[in-house]
């Protein structure tokens, strides 16, 4: 495993890491145990880092990181993400009482006396301009409830604002080969002002792992099914804001990433492990296979000089206009 250093924090982390929103909930059944395995596997792999949020499961996967990472505080690092579960709109969600009150949940949760990366979780471009939260996390950086803190964007604009205007040490994109647009300009900054980049819907939902038909049929709690356009949350954080019937058209044209790779999943998170700028990615699981799956990840060749043209070329002829919202 490589490990990274994460902006200007004094963390190394491992250059694959894990995400724990399908383990916490909204993707479908999930089963405590194999979690807890997935996480096992991973940590005697190598993984060092993990990332959480206080509504993933109503907080389910933050307790299930804390019973995980027992007595390895000092080792693994856990980031949370905080505002959902107010309403992101109202400013009054990012007050330092309302802020304060949902880091002490999730340092209650973690069963941590301090969360190493503390982000705002997707908040509007609005927030980010008031900058008053910002303050906030200044303040809990100092007292030593929180380490360091980043920002989780969902545009481009809105990741570079946050490099220009705050002293995050992290931000978290989408970003996987159907949605490369932070390539262009994002991660340059980032990388100019020695900000991490945490790289999130790895996967694309599940796209990259080149096991969908169109006539796949998801549960009715897993956000594939209830936000596949959009009509939760923003429609970027499912399918990477692909139209589902286009992202399988999509991911079957490059299925021959996976020769010589074993598997799309692994050829995918590969390519995103090998982009300039990236500090790790995160690609969540459900199942101990997944969690191995992932790993594997680390060990597979490379990209060709050509192979990354080829795909940067079908990024921006074949994908690009196809993506929906605003990114």
């Amino acid at each position: 495993m490589k490990y990274n250093q994460l902006g200007n924090t004094d963390m190394k982390i491992s250059e694959l890491s894990f995400g724990t929103w399908a383990i916490g909930g909204a993707w479908g059944k999930t089963n405590d145990e194999e979690a807890l395995k997935g996480l096992d596997k991973a940590m005697g792999e190598g993984v060092n880092f993990f990332d959480t949020a206080d509504v993933y499961g109503d907080g389910h996967s933050e307790r299930l990181l804390a019973k995980a990472t027992k007595g390895k505080e000092d080792s693994i690092h856990i980031a949370s993400k905080f505002c959902r579960a107010g309403d992101i709109h109202d400013l009054a969600t990012y007050s330092e009482e309302s802020v304060r009150n949902y880091c002490e949940q999730s340092l209650q949760r973690l069963e941590r006396e301090a969360i190493d990366l503390y982000q705002i979780h997707c908040p509007p471009m609005k927030v980010l301009q008031d900058g008053r939260v910002f303050e906030v996390l200044e303040k809990l950086k100092q007292e030593g409830k929180i380490r360091y803190y980043g920002v989780s964007v969902e545009t481009v604009e809105e990741g570079l604002f946050v490099l220009e205007n705050t002293n995050a040490s992290s931000l978290q994109v989408i970003f996987n080969l159907l949605r490369q647009k932070p390539l262009e300009k994002l991660f340059p900054e980032a990388a100019e002002k020695n900000v991490g980049i945490l790289a999130r819907v790895p996967l694309a939902s599940g796209l990259l792992t080149g096991k969908f038909t169109k006539d796949v049929k998801f549960e009715e709690d897993d956000h594939r099914n209830f936000n596949r356009d959009g009509q939760a949350f923003n429609v970027g954080e499912t399918f990477g804001g692909l139209e589902f019937n286009k992202g399988v058209e999509l991911s079957n044209e490059i299925s021959w990433i996976a020769e010589g790779r074993g598997n799309m999943t692994r050829a995918a998170l590969k390519w995103i492990m090998e982009q300039n700028g990236v500090t790790s990615v995160i690609p969540g699981f459900k199942t101990v296979k997944q969690a191995e799956d992932n790993l594997e990840a680390v060990n597979v060749k490379g990209f060709s000089q050509e192979e990354q043209e080829r795909l940067a070329k079908f990024y921006n002829e074949q994908v690009h206009e196809h993506i929906r919202g605003v990114y």
